[in-house]
């Protein structure tokens, strides 16, 4: 079994673990930014961790509606450029914490009297020693360079931050994320029985949309580092303003299928995908039985999803929609006769300027 394999089967543990050990600070910060609210939060991260700021931004303006920027850490890392950041919080984001750009931009923001956050999953690394406040992954080691608990670790520390910041997100469902991620982990064996279908698969595209769209970047990069497939992502909205041309009879695509308001658009263009002839692949759960017959091949979590409250239906889908798409990778790595833990030309630590 390969340490990618391994990681993604601890997620549930991870999060629950996450969830208790990582609570009481964060009722503390949420004092913190209570009397010095932000009115702008800037997300600094690379890689993986990229991915969840992505989801972050969404979270973040959806449930508080503070402005969320992404950094561009080649502003301070290749221009020197001087940004005024009075009345931000800035945060980074980094599975190891040593990523050298993103610190250097969580630095440059504090010394420009930020408000600084870490989220690393290692309490002795650069970024939790920078940082004022730091939000730990409790994932234990990370063997695999395809990160997977951290980035759920990561999407939970969003969560965390949203509550911090005022959001309506109630610490019970949170305490249900562990169960979803269980729920998806059933799947496992009907992925790696899909995985022979595409064992010639080298192009693809993946699309997500809302609180779903960074999972479609996540997954793309899952298959990319560890399947050497040619990936694309794309917003279900983007996907139909061009890119869909490039698409022809069997062409395969995968598709986050959610309910709640980002539905229509993506049923919509499943139904111009079945029109081509694509073939479409959708994760999705009991919650939007709709989708059954939307594509071809349906994976659907024996959960049901849809939440019920003042934020979107949502709002709790992208944990447990990352983990099948997780899967799939792992078992297309090895049906293609990869090992997933040793991508070609990869290491677990990245650092760049």
């Amino acid at each position: 079994m390969s340490f990618m394999l391994d990681e993604i089967r601890q997620q549930p543990k991870v999060l629950e673990r996450t969830l208790k050990q990582e609570l009481r600070g964060v009722e503390s910060l949420r004092k913190v930014l209570a009397a010095r609210p932000p009115r702008f939060i800037v997300l600094a991260a690379r890689g993986t961790s990229d991915n969840a700021a992505q989801f972050g931004r969404y979270l973040l303006e959806i449930s508080t509606g503070i402005p969320v920027s992404l950094a561009a850490p080649s502003i301070f890392t290749l221009y020197d450029a001087s940004v005024h950041f009075r009345d931000t919080l800035v945060v980074a984001i980094s599975q190891s914490g040593e990523s050298t750009d993103t610190n250097l931009v969580l630095d440059r923001a504090r010394q420009q009297g930020a408000l600084t956050i870490g989220i690393t999953n290692e309490p002795e690394s650069s970024l939790a020693k920078l940082a004022e406040h730091v939000i730990l992954i409790r994932g234990g080691r990370e063997k695999s360079v395809a990160a997977t608990k951290t980035y759920t670790g990561q999407l939970l520390a969003m969560y965390l931050l949203a509550y911090a910041l005022g959001a309506k997100i109630r610490l019970d469902d949170l305490r249900r994320l562990p169960s979803h991620a269980a729920a998806a982990l059933k799947l496992e064996s009907s992925l790696t029985e899909l995985a022979p279908r595409y064992r010639f698969m080298r192009q693809t595209v993946v699309v997500g949309r809302g609180l779903n769209y960074s999972n479609a970047f996540e997954f793309a990069l899952k298959m990319m580092e560890t399947s050497y497939v040619v990936a694309e992502r794309f917003s279900s909205a983007d996907f139909l303003h061009g890119p869909i041309a490039m698409v022809e009879q069997g062409f395969p695509a995968f598709l986050f299928g959610a309910p709640g308001p980002t539905w229509p658009s993506n049923a919509e263009m499943l139904m111009r995908l079945r029109d081509i002839g694509a073939e479409t692949t959708m994760i999705t759960d009991r919650s939007l039985p709709a989708a059954q017959s939307a594509a071809r091949n349906v994976i659907q979590i024996p959960a049901h999803l849809r939440h019920k409250g003042p934020l979107p239906e949502d709002l709790f889908t992208p944990i447990p929609y990352i983990i099948p798409a997780q899967l799939f990778a792992a078992a297309l790595a090895v049906e293609k006769g990869l090992n997933p833990d040793q991508p070609r030309s990869l290491q677990k630590v990245t650092r760049t300027l």
